[in-house]
């Protein structure tokens, strides 16, 4: 039985590299092609876009790993089936519940590499990806959202942790480097009344030693007095112009933050997610696309085991009632649908204000309802 579970373990290893290595190949070709609107004599050029490409596919392993393994399974059991070495395995002794108990370790292994994959690989990949692109261009990253650039809040806070002052700071340009220009600093008191307004040429951070401190340049602020409520007395008020070449600048902010920009929240690392949910959280603000971005680091991997449980059935048709390629297109539009049921449920997920674990754990679930209902249809059959 261990010369049959080792067997059966290299025949699926061996056809998921297969697959893996031809969906790598097919969309590093598909995002060349998309870079190709961008070249430009003297700035971002081929090899450029090459290695662009190149520092994606960590990323890319571990968006096509589920599938991979799924049209993997499928192809080496339809093999097995095909020859009539399932048919034999059988009668030496293998039940559906060994072989997939079988067929989960070797899932189990794979989630481990997608989850290595997942956590070190591909964040510190990806973002390399954007620096090549972005400092080829000779620009910056700017939000894709306001065209103003990139908003946060921060937050002053006493001893005591009490809010005493909010600020809403805006940065035009975040580059890959970690320095920024064209900020915009509005800050108001506890009560929200409006103290300072303040504009930086550049900024970069000086220190991060617990209260992280920016060097800001060319720093011009417009204090503005505080007139009390109801106060009727007429008073000399008027604001206050303050010009600086540099300022030290003490915020909970950092270019971590600043630049989460640079990579989509769903190939950031878990640990990075955490920490800008955390600080979104510190300062009252959605934090409902990265949740569901967490959750889905948690559940993604393990949906790789969930797919190869979806293989079994295929092992059990005779060849009269399928060839391979038929199952094998079977295996495609099946990872294709729970492709399109993971992108739909995260929609939903933030339209309807779902728990974040369930919108990340329902694909995973109907597709594991679906392979456990058809394994029970075979025993039964």
């Amino acid at each position: 039985m261990k010369t049959l579970r080792r067997y059966l373990r290299r025949e699926i290893v061996r056809a998921t590299g297969f697959v893996l290595f031809a969906l790598l190949a097919l969309f590093s070709f598909f995002d060349l092609l998309a870079q190709m609107d961008d070249l430009r004599p003297g700035g971002y050029t081929l090899p450029q876009a090459l290695a662009y490409v190149a520092l994606s596919l960590p990323s890319r392993t571990y968006e096509l790993m589920p599938i991979a393994a799924l049209i993997g399974a499928i192809f080496a059991l339809s093999q097995l089936a095909a020859n009539s070495e399932f048919t034999i395995m059988r009668v030496s002794g293998m039940s559906t519940r060994a072989l997939a108990v079988a067929v989960m370790r070797v899932g189990l292994a794979f989630v481990a590499l997608t989850y290595a994959f997942g956590e070190l690989v591909a964040p510190l990949s990806e973002r390399k990806a954007q620096e090549v692109r972005a400092e080829t261009r000779g620009q910056g990253v700017v939000s894709s959202k306001l065209r103003s650039g990139v908003w946060v809040r921060d937050t002053v806070r006493d001893a005591a942790g009490e809010v005493q002052r909010w600020r809403f700071v805006n940065v035009g340009v975040v580059r890959p480097d970690g320095s920024s220009s064209q900020w915009r600093i509005f800050e108001f008191d506890r009560d929200f009344r409006l103290l300072s307004i303040g504009t930086a040429a550049t900024g970069r951070l000086a220190a991060d030693d617990g209260s992280p401190t920016w060097l800001l340049t060319d720093v011009v602020e417009t204090r503005l007095p505080v007139v009390p409520a109801g106060d009727t007395t007429p008073a000399v008020l008027r604001t206050e112009i303050v010009r600086m070449n540099e300022r030290q600048w003490e915020s909970a902010l950092t270019p971590n933050i600043l630049g989460v920009l640079l990579v989509q929240p769903e190939r950031m690392a878990a640990v990075e997610l955490i920490r800008y949910i955390g600080h979104l959280s510190a300062n009252r603000q959605q934090t409902e696309p990265y949740e569901i971005a967490l959750w889905n680091k948690i559940f993604y991997p393990l949906a790789i085991v969930v797919m190869m449980m979806l293989a079994l059935p295929f092992a059990y048709l005779h060849v009269r009632q399928g060839s391979v390629s038929l199952k094998i297109f079977a295996g495609v539009m099946i990872g294709v649908l729970f492709y399109m049921l993971n992108k739909l449920f995260a929609h939903l997920g933030l339209l309807h204000t779902w728990p974040p674990i369930v919108v990340a754990a329902l694909p995973s679930l109907v597709v594991l309802a679906v392979a456990l209902g058809a394994l029970y249809w075979i025993e039964r059959r």
